[in-house]
């Protein structure tokens, strides 16, 4: 067993032990979603409400940790975790907390589906604040959360993953702009797209380590069904689109001209390509490459979002 990974001595603490089965360090992703969203709502001269903005990630944080600990609980049924020995730990082969003791099926299940539901009632208040949209909002972020992973659906197993991030990143992008503004607007799906889509090329390259387990386990991702040699040329397709509608919506003016700096992290994206494309075949030498798209994700969102809330003097907080 890798050393880094968890164990029962580890985790003796409960307390410890439950939030490190979240995956924390990954959680970033959905913080920097909804900084976009409150950028957005800024950039339009919204004040933003401190209350419900920190209400909406800390349970935008709480679905997302749901997801992450239901996913683990389904591929452990599978099979495909324990079978996986060319995981890339922390980065793929997922939490390994059932498969080193530390937790069991039912514990881990019981927290996955506790985690979700923890967020109807926050859910509920913050729509009674805002708007009856919201519910439409939640109830699709909450499919995404539970379809992603469980039967019978089971997106990622059909190909369907990457379609399934994109849009449950969008929507944390757009329920967090919507907490705020009351109302549907273009904005935070125009400024959401970009790091969504670079937030499904992590789930994309995170895919490829995990080949050989995901096609033993009966998983169809994308990289199941085309092969390593072929699927790399996806992975440069997906972080090509988004820095492109960055682009195209900078120049549309439908975005600040200031955001066009969310292009800056398209340096780590090309690293990232160049690397898969010559070690799409040799897992092990993929580390770097992961760490390259998930820093290219998140600075991609800082800055879009940054550049969004000063965009407009209005935009103070409350």
């Amino acid at each position: 067993m890798n050393p880094l990974e968890p164990s029962p001595q580890r985790f003796a603490n409960p307390f410890t032990r439950y939030l490190a089965a979240t995956r924390p360090a990954f959680l970033g992703v959905t913080l920097v979603g909804t900084l976009i969203g409150l950028g957005s709502a800024s950039a339009d001269g919204l004040t933003i409400n401190v209350a419900k903005a920190l209400l909406t990630v800390f349970f935008a944080f709480m679905a997302h940790a749901g997801a992450n600990v239901i996913n683990d609980y389904y591929d452990a049924l599978s099979g495909t975790d324990a079978s996986n020995h060319e995981r890339l730990f922390p980065f793929t082969g997922g939490s390994r907390f059932i498969q080193n003791g530390v937790l069991n099926l039912r514990e881990t299940r019981l927290f996955g589906y506790g985690l979700l539901a923890s967020v109807i009632p926050a859910g509920l208040w913050l729509t009674a604040h805002s708007a009856g949209g919201l519910i439409v909002i939640g109830l699709a972020g909450l499919l995404i959360a539970w379809a992603y992973s469980a039967p019978p659906l089971q997106l990622m197993a059909r190909g369907a993953g990457e379609a399934a991030i994109t849009g449950g990143w969008l929507l944390v992008v757009l329920g967090t702009d919507f907490v705020q503004r009351g109302e549907f607007a273009a904005r935070p799906l125009v400024a959401g797209l970009p790091f969504a889509l670079l937030v499904a090329a992590i789930l994309y390259l995170n895919q490829f380590p995990d080949v050989q387990a995901d096609a033993a386990a009966g998983k169809r991702t994308l990289i199941v069904r085309l092969g390593p040699q072929t699927a790399r040329w996806g992975y440069v397709a997906l972080t090509a689109s988004a820095y492109l509608w960055l682009a195209f919506a900078v120049i549309l003016e439908a975005l600040p001209a200031w955001c066009a700096a969310g292009l800056l992290p398209a340096v780590l994206s090309f690293g990232a390509s160049r690397r898969l494309l010559e070690e799409a075949g040799n897992p092990s030498a993929l580390a770097p490459a992961i760490r390259q798209t998930i820093a290219a994700a998140n600075v991609n969102g800082l800055l879009i979002a940054i550049t969004l809330a000063l965009s407009h003097r209005g935009g103070l907080l409350a």
